[in-house]
């Protein structure tokens, strides 16, 4: 398969070149905050729009339940989830499909800026109820 046959590959392409050169800036160490400002400053620059703390609703039977917030939306179709742990927690896969599924968004990637910058691109199953 051809990577530009991947949903959302421009966005995400973007999002993981714009995800480099802020690791390369400030390596490892600094909380997620300064992470998201400057990786928010870096995707602006880059002409994409950048909602940070997005929150999605979520229902139950047709009520409110809770309110989750998204790290950060990139052009109202991508889910970027940052980590700045040494070690990925394994509970950030789920935590992105979560996100998904709640934003009806299909696509999300997860920025380790960990001791080793490493990025992963999720995608929500077509059989993933709306």
């Amino acid at each position: 398969m051809a990577p530009e046959s991947l949903l959302e590959y421009k966005v995400t392409e973007s999002i993981i070149g714009a995800f480099y050169p802020v690791y390369d800036r400030h390596g490892y160490g600094f909380l997620e905050h300064v992470y998201a400002l400057a990786l928010e400053r870096e995707l602006l620059s880059r002409g994409h729009q950048v909602d940070r703390e997005f929150a999605v609703t979520i229902f139950y039977e047709g009520e409110p339940l809770t309110v989750a917030r998204l790290d950060m939306v990139v052009d109202k179709r991508v889910v970027v989830e940052y980590k700045s742990t040494a070690v990925l927690p394994a509970f950030a896969q789920r935590q992105v499909y979560n996100y998904l599924r709640a934003s009806s968004l299909k696509v999300g990637l997860i920025l380790h800026f960990g001791p080793v910058a490493r990025f992963y691109r999720l995608v929500r199953s077509r059989a993933d109820p709306q």
